[in-house]
């Protein structure tokens, strides 16, 4: 491949819109061209990566077993309502009507539309089990696309799906789909991690996340420093930090505290630790009769300890929360709470109706302060079971470092992590819904047990980026570069020596199935090797007369500008070659 012949387009100056490393450079590299928000054009510099991130893909999935096929893009309605998630969804589903005004979605997923196809075409155990994929461009109408293609609206995703007789070799497929995920980011060159996660809108009760490590990712991730115990903080597991509920030891008092709303204020004012007190979060469940007409919201207070954080999605976890909740408002507190306003509430005197969950290190406090149902009052010294009902007992909040793992090994530690796969035993959420069955071996129908599996392609370009950038621009992992081997001749039109040897050593690379491409645009050097830098392919070799002269070319490695050195002429094809095990 030679410069001239290919297309790059690349820009000294950062897009003003980009916030992270990896939208700067996927738009100065040349990779993208935005052409609206969330939406972008994949450039040719930016398709080869694409291209080589899915062929790694589209390999470990038909090595595991599964059969590609593609879905269409649009929609019905009918397969979402019939799933149950026409009405649940949210407005990411960007819906439409066609000119006979018939329902219609842009796929952000396609769960319904496969159940259909097993569900017409899957009649009997003896086709199980089956895996099915497809590498396909999704839309998910995001209220605030931002990152570039870390959070785009358009992006492409492969994702698959299982289907088995049972339970247990659901689990099977699952776990080999897990492995596939393993070698899929071996061979991708990525730091990440796989960590248990919550299954969010997709459902299903067994998931895990695959994440890579980043100082700019969305998620947080939780790791034991003693085991290989790794989770989403979402759903990561907190246990209680008090070894157990000592005998009350105070007296319950009731305190003025006249402006101080927060338990940061209120425990120096009243001269007690931070970690006696206790904060209460409320949050409410809307309800309807059987007309559909409102019904006062059921209410639930949360109780935790005054240094820790509410974790929603285990709050969304509770009983009485599964179907949606959303934080209380100042009339359903006042109604519940004997008028009081939000910075003095507390579980004394409440009505009778409001459920109450303590966090599991809440419910082993003893002495505990908390607000007293009356604005500018606290009271210190309450005691479960002597000043008020024994609550429920829930994990409600975050972790936090130096917590204690869940299996008992080592302690919790944190890290920052870029989703960019997903697994998810299903079990039989969508075949029930939608009657997707087959007939056993005794030729009776039984529901098929479903696995999804999900990797955010285009996702992956710039989550790689953020793992693998400097000032001057992407480091590539070498399976994922546009190009492995740049060559950059010197002075290429005016000397015939240097044309030999850089013709030589493309054809020899090419040979040996090296992805190389010689910059033979008229530029001055300096700023050839910028655009390289910034574009970031692995290996560049400089070829000139001064070097020749002497039969040495010059190597840079990418990933260490310093490793920089002259090799002899005759040993650069073969050196390359073992550095990207050709």
């Amino acid at each position: 491949m030679r410069a001239s012949q290919f297309f790059i387009s690349t820009l000294k100056e950062a897009p003003a819109d980009a916030e992270i490393p990896s939208q700067e450079y996927t738009i100065r590299a040349g990779l993208i061209k935005k052409l609206a928000a969330g939406v972008y054009t994949y450039m040719p510099m930016g398709l080869r990566t694409l291209q080589k991130i899915t062929s790694i893909i589209r390999e470990e999935m038909v090595r595991a077993g599964a059969i590609e096929l593609t879905m269409p893009v649009v929609q019905p309605a009918e397969l979402w309502q019939e799933s149950g998630r026409w009405g649940k969804y949210g407005p990411e589903l960007l819906r439409f009507k066609d000119r006979h005004q018939r329902d219609f979605v842009i796929q952000p997923t396609s769960e319904e539309v496969i159940t259909a196809i097993a569900k017409s075409e899957i009649t009997s155990w003896r086709q199980l089990p089956v895996n099915l994929f497809q590498i396909q461009t999704k839309f998910r109408d995001e209220r605030r696309p931002r990152f570039g293609l870390m959070r785009g609206r358009e992006f492409v995703m492969k994702d698959a799906y299982s289907f088995d007789a049972t339970a247990e070799a659901a689990g099977k497929s699952y776990d080999i789909m897990y492995q596939a995920y393993c070698r899929i980011f071996d061979r991708l060159g990525l730091n990440y991690r796989a960590v248990r996660a919550d299954s969010g809108a997709i459902g299903g009760n067994r998931s895990q996340e695959f994440q890579v490590i980043a100082d700019v990712g969305e998620d947080v991730i939780v790791y034991s420093t003693g085991s290989d115990y790794a989770a989403n903080i979402e759903l990561a597991e907190a246990k209680s930090v008090l070894d157990g509920r000592k005998a009350p030891a105070q007296d319950l008092v009731k305190h003025a505290t006249p402006g101080k709303e927060k338990c940061e204020d209120v425990a120096p004012f009243l001269g007690i630790e931070l970690t006696s007190c206790v904060k209460s979060v409320v949050l409410a469940q809307d309800r309807y009769d059987e007309k559909g007409d409102p019904l006062p919201a059921l209410v639930v207070l949360c109780l935790l300890r005054a240094d820790h954080e509410l974790n929603e999605v285990k709050a969304g976890k509770l009983p009485e929360l599964k179907a949606g909740f959303r934080f209380a408002t100042e009339e359903e507190i006042a109604r519940c709470f004997n008028g009081s306003k939000p910075g003095s509430l507390g579980p004394i005197g409440i009505a009778k109706d409001v459920v109450v969950y303590a966090d599991r290190t809440v419910a082993d406090m003893s002495d505990f302060c908390c607000g007293a149902n009356e604005t500018g009052f606290h009271y210190t010294g309450i005691n479960f079971g002597r000043d008020l009902p024994e609550p429920k007992v829930a994990d409600l909040r975050n972790v936090v470092e130096g917590d204690v793992s869940p299996d008992g090994k080592g302690v919790l530690k944190m890290q920052r992590g870029i989703e960019v796969g997903h697994v998810f035993y299903l079990g039989k959420k969508y075949s029930e819904s939608m009657n997707a069955t087959f007939l056993d071996e005794n030729g009776k129908p039984q529901f098929l047990e479903m696995g999804c599996y999900g990797i955010g392609v285009s996702r992956l370009i710039g989550a790689a980026i953020e793992q693998c950038h400097d000032d001057k621009g992407i480091i590539w992992p070498a399976a994922i570069a546009p190009f492995e081997v740049v060559i950059c001749p010197m002075n290429l039109k005016k000397s015939e020596a240097v044309q030999a040897a850089v013709n030589k050593l493309h054809d020899e690379l090419a040979a040996r199935g090296v992805d190389v491409i010689v910059d033979d645009r008229d530029v001055r050097a300096g700023s050839m090797f910028a655009d390289w830098e910034l574009i970031g392919v692995p290996h560049r070799v400089v070829i000139g007369d001064r070097g020749l002269k002497t039969g040495e070319v010059e190597y840079v490695n990418r990933s260490s500008m310093a490793d920089k050195h002259m090799i002899k002429t005759e040993e650069i094809a073969a050196f390359l070659c073992e550095k990207l095990g050709k």
